[in-house]
């Protein structure tokens, strides 16, 4: 039971005590009533069915009671399956079958979509509102035993390159990170921040469980769903001092008027889900006077192996990596390379998950002799900080030569017309591959594709600069606000 995240959440309100410590939309709840309206929905879930092991599906905008559904759910010995509300029928369907989810706790707002999903399928489903009240009516109940190594969250990726599929994660694997996560994260005084984040996502969920092993009371406000204009009137109404994000969060957040409001609480953003251009570092730290701290992990690896902290960071890495992580640089035939150097990185230890949900032979690709194989091009220095380079299937090999699209978006972003900018690879019968990109412009910015086509030109090598430039509205991101290559290469075939 050591690594059990059941027992991690009571041994924090064991240890800190009832204070208010989460703050929804005009009303504080206390950490007392978030443990006993957890320890009864435990029960609850228990009293409807629920056994050690069953897998319970929490799609919910971002509420208290997210909170609440995933230490419910740890008690009752279940595995926490979140999905991000955003999907379509086809794409949810997908995820119900293939999960054997066998109860669900929804949003209003998705019951619908719900509904049409998981038609014909034995899921009990409780709606926030209505039906979910009945878990949280019987008398609370005691932890049910599970192991370290038992599946602790179910968690759905990789939905924009193909159908999503489950990635195991165990109990310890998700302690472990947490307390990796929240050791960097003691190098600042903070105990107030605003999470904007969606719950249902791994940096999300790797930031609940961080908190659960501190040693200070934290307080936290959480959004329903990130809005710019309302994160800045949280940060100063409550004085907040930190906030975890994504890069295009902060890139909206630079865009977003912000002089009328006294920002002056805060210390630093946490930032991670996507690699953190360093022009919009710069710009985020002498706007807002604060330390932007990086980090890096993936589904696979229990969200987290490498943060910085204020006392060891380094201009463009992502940290060194945590104590519950190993990380090699390895070439293509699996050999390690010198420092400096790049290559795939790689990863073993404890976060590492327990393999792809219905997948042993994905899972043998992935993890081979216990290193995960994330599938990211990066490299460690001499003093072991980890760098980023890309991810291996977005390279471009144009005329022979491998262009990394954060190269060409870090240049492109250089330019103060620009918010988000992103680069994918064209078929091309002389080159192989084409650079083209796509940008969205800044609130009241104006620029040509051209214009920025030689404005890259004069900044890169021949080879790297994008050929084409288009300007949209939009560019397409993800759920969790990174960009959606899928959905930009299909610009390429289908021109909005």
């Amino acid at each position: 039971m050591k690594h059990n995240l059941a027992v991690l959440a009571e041994n924090a309100y064991e240890r800190l005590g009832d204070y208010e410590s989460l703050f929804f939309e005009g009303r504080w709840l206390t950490s007392g009533e978030i443990y006993q309206r957890s320890a009864r929905a435990g029960a609850g879930l228990s009293a409807h069915g629920v056994a050690p092991g069953d897998r319970v599906i929490v799609m919910t905008m971002n509420t208290p009671e997210v909170f609440i559904a995933y230490r419910a759910i740890w008690r009752a010995g279940a595995v926490v399956t979140p999905v991000i509300f955003l999907q379509s029928v086809p794409e949810l369907r997908h995820i119900l079958t293939d999960s054997g989810a066998t109860a669900a706790i929804i949003s209003p707002e998705v019951a619908e979509l719900f509904r049409a999903a998981a038609e014909g399928l034995p899921i009990t489903t409780f709606v926030i509102g209505s039906s979910y009240a009945d878990l949280e009516t019987g008398e609370p109940a005691g932890i049910v035993a599970r192991a370290g190594d038992d599946v602790a969250a179910l968690l759905y990726t990789g939905g924009t390159t193909g159908r999503a599929k489950g990635v195991m994660l165990s109990h310890r694997g998700l302690w472990e990170s947490g307390r990796g996560l929240e050791l960097a994260s003691r190098s600042t005084d903070a105990t107030r921040s605003l999470l904007p984040l969606p719950l249902s996502h791994a940096y999300g969920l790797i930031v609940v469980i961080a908190g659960l092993h501190s040693e200070r009371r934290l307080v936290s406000v959480l959004q329903r769903w990130f809005d710019p204009a309302g994160w800045l009137k949280l940060v100063a109404e409550h004085r907040l001092e930190t906030s975890p994000v994504v890069p295009t969060m902060l890139q909206v957040l630079l865009a977003q008027p912000h002089g009328d409001y006294d920002l002056s609480s805060l210390v630093s953003f946490g930032s991670g889900g996507a690699t953190l251009p360093a022009a919009i570092r710069a710009a985020a730290e002498k706007a807002f006077g604060v330390t932007v701290l990086q980090g890096y992990g993936c589904t696979e690896s229990s969200a987290v192996i490498s943060a910085e902290s204020v006392l060891e960071h380094r201009a463009g890495s992502v940290g060194k990596p945590l104590p519950h992580s190993e990380v090699a640089i390895l070439d293509l035939t699996g050999k390690p390379v010198p420092a400096g150097e790049d290559g795939e990185i790689c990863v073993r230890g404890a976060g590492v998950m327990l393999g792809y949900w219905n997948d042993p032979e994905l899972t043998a690709q992935t993890v081979r002799d216990g290193w995960l194989h994330t599938g990211d091009i990066g490299h460690l220095d001499d003093d072991g900080y980890l760098y980023v380079v890309d991810r291996m299937k977005d390279l471009i090999i144009r005329g022979g030569f491998n262009v990394f699209p954060r190269d060409v978006e870090d240049v492109l972003l250089e330019h103060p017309a620009v918010q988000i900018a992103a680069c994918v690879g064209r078929p091309d019968e002389e080159n192989g591959e084409e650079v083209v990109a796509f940008v969205q412009l800044a609130p009241g910015q104006s620029v040509t594709g051209p214009e920025l086509v030689e404005f890259a030109s004069e900044r890169m090598a021949k080879y790297k600069y994008p050929r084409e430039v288009t300007v949209l509205d939009s560019v397409p991101l993800t759920s969790v606000g990174k960009i959606n290559r899928k959905a930009v290469r299909d610009l390429l075939r289908n021109p909005r």
